[in-house]
């Protein structure tokens, strides 16, 4: 894994992305040099292509990313990659043909632009299919050992028996340490009494991960570990490593002392100007382009069904503080008659014709685009719950209060890596996502999360 900006980002996505930047812009090369048989006689008007071929790699990388492409997650088949790579190619050319018509300094000739199209397509074909190769044989993972046997190593195994095709990691085996109880698969624990550092040495060790719970016995061997620290080898707390691989902080493993020295969880005015004036820019840009959409929502929730088009609704903000929330409405008028709020469910029977498709779009929360020009909310953020079940949740899940350090957003890590919350467990799961935003926010993970929010839009996940 490589870290930017606190985010973690697997190496071998990293690689993907740079080839497929490489093969992008390189197709505008080959292509025009196929066009005039020699990249030297290019006309001038056409020169130089630089900026040309940055700009087309800058596109299609953006739009392959909302497409999904590059989400290792993700365990579709050949047939719904080809649909992916489609729509991003798709929305690709015309996506190039207007800034063609806007931005005339940018065009390369129809017959060349074609031509690097094609060749783009055929490149990023061939890069998928050797990654796909590469990831099965399992290249650039990292060799890890395992202390301890128990539970919490059990939590490790079944999380990489999950992900097998997707997880950079390879456990060579467990060490127990002194429990007579093993929650691992007996074949792979290490029976041995061999010293720590040649035991890492002889089985080619990168990675060390800590996964006993009880440590004030003296059984763990904190010289030997510090030896290994000392020769190159990473030591990782269970709770760093969960955040690392699953982009969430794990509740069950993690404690209070570890969220208090651990890095992150920072806030501070410079942070916050920066946070304000990316809202107010996305918020902006987003309420031009949306405008004649909402319009066309609005008046289809007043032709469907009697009452207001706009939803308010008290949630729970920054600090705890109540404020309005808008929303268009999905739902008929009476879906909380009875005074008891609920959980919204699968194909929930209160929501209208109109209010099903525009929950499948999220049409129904750009009106929180006035929200976050309020100041309310931020454009990424926690999901903000009412205060019914902030109240019960706060009570029933621990740390539940410290995603209202940071301010609410319209989308978030939560939404995009977790589906639709209609449960405790799931306000469990999500709150695991929601801390590590909070713990590692920055603006290059919001723009991550507005990237990959596109994706749930266009594919609908996580709709109810």
């Amino acid at each position: 894994m490589i870290r930017f900006f606190r985010h973690y980002v697997p190496l071998n996505l990293l690689l993907l992305v740079l080839i497929e930047a490489l093969i992008l812009g390189g197709s505008i090369y080959a292509g025009v040099s196929a066009r005039f048989l020699d990249v030297n006689t290019v006309p001038k008007e056409l020169a130089p292509l630089l900026p040309k071929a940055l700009t087309f790699a800058i596109v299609m990388l953006g739009l392959m990313t909302a497409s999904g492409l590059y989400d290792l997650e993700w365990q579709g088949g050949i047939r719904a990659l080809l649909q992916r790579l489609g729509l991003s190619f798709g929305l690709g050319l015309i996506t190039m043909s207007l800034l063609f018509y806007f931005f005339p300094d940018l065009l390369v000739g129809r017959g060349a632009f074609l031509l690097s199209f094609g060749l783009a397509l055929l490149g990023i074909l061939l890069s998928r299919a050797l990654f796909i190769r590469w990831a099965g044989v399992g290249a650039l993972k990292t060799r890890t050992l395992v202390i301890g046997t128990g539970s919490r190593a059990a939590h490790i195994e079944a999380m990489l028996a999950k992900r097998s095709r997707t997880s950079n990691v390879q456990v060579v085996g467990y060490l127990p340490m002194g429990g007579s109880h093993h929650f691992v698969d007996h074949a792979r624990i290490l029976d041995t009494d061999e010293p720590l550092p040649e035991l890492v040495q002889r089985l080619q060790i990168s990675e060390i991960i800590l996964a006993v719970r009880d440590r004030r016995g003296g059984g763990m061997p904190v010289q030997d570990l510090l030896r290994c620290k000392l020769n190159g080898i990473r030591v990782l707390e269970l709770s760093s490593f969960f955040e690392r691989e699953n982009g969430h902080l794990q509740l069950d493993s993690m404690n209070a002392s570890w969220m208090i020295l651990s890095e992150g969880f920072h806030q501070g005015m410079l942070r916050d100007t920066a946070k304000r004036l990316f809202d107010l820019l996305v918020s902006a840009a987003m309420l031009v382009v949306c405008l004649p959409i909402m319009a066309i929502a609005a008046l289809l929730i007043k032709l469907e069904s009697p009452g207001p088009v706009l939803y308010r609704q008290e949630r729970v903000g920054q600090g705890c503080r109540n404020f309005t929330i808008l929303k268009f409405r999905s739902m008929c008028v009476d879906a909380e008659k009875d005074g008891k709020p609920r959980w919204a469910g699968q194909n929930d029977s209160r929501v209208t014709l109109t209010g099903r498709f525009i929950r499948r779009t999220r049409i129904d929360e750009l009106p929180q685009i006035f929200n976050v020009f309020l100041g309310d909310m931020s454009f990424v953020g926690p999901r903000p719950e009412r205060p019914y079940f902030v109240q019960d949740l706060t009570q029933k899940i621990p740390y539940y209060g410290v995603r209202h350090t940071v301010k609410p957003g319209i989308t978030g890590w939560a939404q995009v890596r977790y589906p639709y919350g209609a449960s405790d467990e799931d306000a469990m799961h999500k709150l695991q996502y929601d801390l590590y935003y909070v713990k590692n926010h920055s603006l290059f993970l919001d723009l991550m999360i507005l990237f990959q929010t596109a994706q749930v839009v266009l594919w609908g996940k996580g709709v109810r």
